[in-house]
């Protein structure tokens, strides 16, 4: 085992660094208990094969169907990139806000401009705290001109809402709903929704990120073109979930059938080619968005499209960082970047934040999403490296591309048993979504 901890990387701006020992695989048995919820899925994906899980939100978690023996996980991305996918993703806690002043509040927390989210419309976004740490990046859903739903990542936000709002500055109502999703990812997915819908909608003419209320297996639901794979996607949010899953869960498996439809863990591969990042691995609450590639998401003072007069959590604070980068500034220590790494194959999740190095000695960042590119032949990651101060044409950090560095690989992907990889900076996304890019810059 490996147990070599890194202490090089300067993450003196965190006060909580993250941990960099390199343990390796460390097989321990999950304890199923009640003090973890279980989804009203969890049964449905137990049948459906699901053999490991983790914990997402305090809800169970599955990640995994196809065992390694099988083919694994590479088995379930030859699904999503050729047929259509399901995914239990009822972590995705819904929260409501709900009431006179809904959009107000939600403005507030968020960093873009919430007026401009029209009902049933759906939009990417992030919410800060006060130092500009990003406490959660969910997809907001606007119901009604009243009433928002935030689908989380993987953070108690819905308890920080509810602590925003202590005083009842808001007249809102915010509480966790019976609401729980599922994801329909593939290039079959629009086949597959118009076979579940019918003629509720017209799913073909939904936008991106719209957002429509129908009924499947008899039971209401809202659905939205959405995802976390880059592929072509749409998530079923049903009402009344811990009631009717069994009925949504097995009438998508029954239109499935002439789609090649599979039931797979969340394709955390697919999502790293298309840059779509995830809280808790890729940032926390200590990276700010200007760090994590999510400053365009910042509305600023003044004038242009990024104009957002009303306040918000964090709004001074991520202000002074946009004026310092401005400036030739470094306001945070480390950026996150693609990388392209040489080494064999790596078609697993990864146990640790592998080490990255300039020179092969001392390492001064980390992997923070590894996996392989099967149609590009290479291993491709997001991690973070030291912020050498370059911006975009729009005035955004950017990784500077070309840069080389080394990856500390572990040996079973190494080409040479201690001998780290060469690796390049290059552009995110690694390949383009089919959908429209996450990273959109207009709200409409």
């Amino acid at each position: 085992m490996m147990i070599k901890h890194s202490t090089s990387v300067d993450q003196s701006d965190r006060k909580v660094p993250y941990n960099l020992r390199q343990s390796g695989p460390t097989p321990v048995q999950m304890l199923i208990s009640t003090r973890v919820r279980k989804s009203p899925y969890w049964h449905l994906s137990m049948e459906a094969g699901c053999w490991r899980a983790t914990v997402y939100n305090r809800i169970y978690h599955p990640r995994g169907y196809v065992k390694p023996e099988d083919g694994g996980a590479m088995v379930e991305y030859e699904a999503i990139k050729n047929h259509v996918t399901m995914w239990n993703v009822a972590v995705e806690r819904q929260i409501q806000v709900k009431g006179p002043d809904a959009e107000a509040f939600v403005d507030y927390v968020i960093t873009r401009d919430a007026t401009k989210i029209s009902p049933m419309r759906g939009r990417y976004v992030i919410l800060c705290n006060q130092y500009g740490g990003v406490l959660n990046d969910p997809i907001l859903l606007r119901i009604s001109e009243d009433e928002f739903w935030f689908s989380l990542s993987d953070s108690d936000i819905g308890l920080y809402l509810q602590g925003v709002n202590h005083d009842n500055r808001f007249n809102v109502h915010i509480d966790e709903i019976d609401v729980s999703p599922v994801q329909i990812q593939g290039p079959k997915a629009h086949a597959l929704m118009n076979d579940l819908v019918g003629d509720q909608v017209k799913v073909d003419e939904m936008p991106f990120y719209g957002l429509a209320a129908v009924k499947v297996g008899g039971r209401d639901c809202i659905i939205s073109q959405t995802g976390f794979s880059g592929e072509a996607g749409f998530e079923i949010y049903l009402y009344d979930s811990t009631k009717y899953a069994d009925d949504m869960w097995n009438a998508v498996l029954e239109a499935g059938k002439k789609h090649n439809l599979m039931v797979i863990a969340p394709a955390h591969h697919r999502r790293i080619q298309a840059g779509i990042l995830s809280w808790g691995q890729d940032m926390d609450n200590q990276h700010n968005p200007f760090q994590c590639n999510l400053g365009y998401q910042v509305s600023l003072s003044g004038k242009g499209e990024w104009n957002k007069t009303s306040d918000y959590v964090g709004k001074s604070v991520l202000e002074k960082m946009k004026a310092e980068l401005k400036d030739g500034k470094k306001p945070y220590k480390l950026q996150l970047v693609g990388l392209s790494l040489g080494g064999k194959p790596i078609e697993e999740y990864a146990p640790d934040f592998w080490l990255v190095s300039e020179d092969g000695n001392e390492p001064c960042g980390f992997i923070t999403s590894p996996w392989y590119h099967p149609e590009q032949g290479r291993n491709i990651a997001m991690g973070y490296v030291p912020f050498d101060g370059t911006l975009n044409k729009n005035g955004f950090p950017m990784g500077n591309y070309g840069r080389k560095f080394k990856v500390h690989l572990p040996d079973q992907y190494s080409d040479s048993p201690g001998v780290p990889v060469d690796a390049e900076v290059v552009p995110i996304p690694f390949t383009e979504s089919h959908n429209a890019n996450t990273r959109e810059v207009v709200d409409k």
